[in-house]
């Protein structure tokens, strides 16, 4: 984060924003810079890849199910758009330890001791870890002490939208969120990396609401895709990864999806049309 941080003080805060008498590495400025970068750049993606995939991949037809809820997008907006900021204080809080130099980002590739190797294995480490991490953290929001008061809003959505991504309860959202957070804390991660699988898993995230359930068909059982997702939301207890099914079929959860066996929500339109 302190890339980006370090390109909005350059251009835009140190000339245009803050006084001259307030140095760019004070800490109480630092705070608020990236507490205003965070959320203009949750609300940027969000609001920006959710609006290209509401309107360019989900199909609309599934806003006719009866379990879509009246005024359903609006709702998922302004949930999230209440969320968010939210999310962002203990987000903040770690990106800020970030830019301290307390995690193990690094800016160049030679700072690496397996060089270009040692990127695409921490990008695939990355994937794995925090599919694993948010595995046990949605399984366990799932108990009855804390379903109903912290997860319970995210599944009121039973046929989400893209814009059902982000709509979760902020403690809820930031306690998924964790594992991306942990990793470069734990292990050596490119800044420019880190930047990129950020944006990455918010896209993932809105893409698995997106209603899309074409998947590759030697992938089907492999990938995490919206038709997975789609059934966690119908069915509650099945399917709580994030990329991949690995997790879900080591804790006895994986579901196929009812899309891929005729049963999903189109088919259940197609069954209401004909009669």
């Amino acid at each position: 984060m302190d890339l980006v941080l370090d390109a909005a003080d350059r251009h835009l805060l140190t000339p245009y924003v803050y006084p001259s008498g307030w140095p760019e590495h004070e800490p109480g400025r630092q705070l608020l810079s990236l507490f205003v970068i965070t959320n203009l750049g949750a609300l940027a993606l969000y609001l920006l890849f959710g609006t290209l995939s509401y309107y360019f991949i989900f199909d609309h037809e599934l806003k006719k199910h009866p379990q879509f809820l009246e005024n359903q997008v609006r709702r998922e907006i302004a949930y999230a758009l209440r969320s968010l900021p939210w999310i962002s204080v203990p987000t903040v809080a770690l990106f800020f330890a970030e830019v301290r130099g307390y995690s193990k980002l690094y800016d160049n590739i030679q700072d690496s001791p397996y060089g270009w190797s040692g990127v695409f294995l921490s990008m695939l480490s990355f994937l794995f870890f925090t599919d694993m991490g948010i595995y046990w953290i949605h399984r366990a929001l799932h108990h009855k002490l804390l379903y109903k008061r912290f997860h319970k809003p995210h599944h009121l959505w039973k046929i989400a939208t893209p814009f059902a991504s982000h709509a979760f309860h902020p403690v809820d959202g930031f306690m998924q969120s964790l594992p991306y957070h942990v990793y470069p804390f734990l292990f050596p991660l490119h800044k420019v990396t880190y930047l990129g699988l950020y944006i990455f898993v918010n896209v993932w995230t809105i893409s698995i609401h997106d209603g899309d359930y074409r998947v590759p068909r030697l992938l089907r059982h492999i990938i995490n895709g919206s038709a997975h997702h789609t059934d966690h939301h119908l069915y509650f207890d099945y399917n709580y990864g994030q990329y991949f099914t690995l997790w879900d079929k080591i804790g006895g959860s994986y579901k196929s999806p009812t899309a891929f066996e005729g049963k999903g929500p189109h088919d259940y339109l197609r069954k209401l049309r004909e009669k």
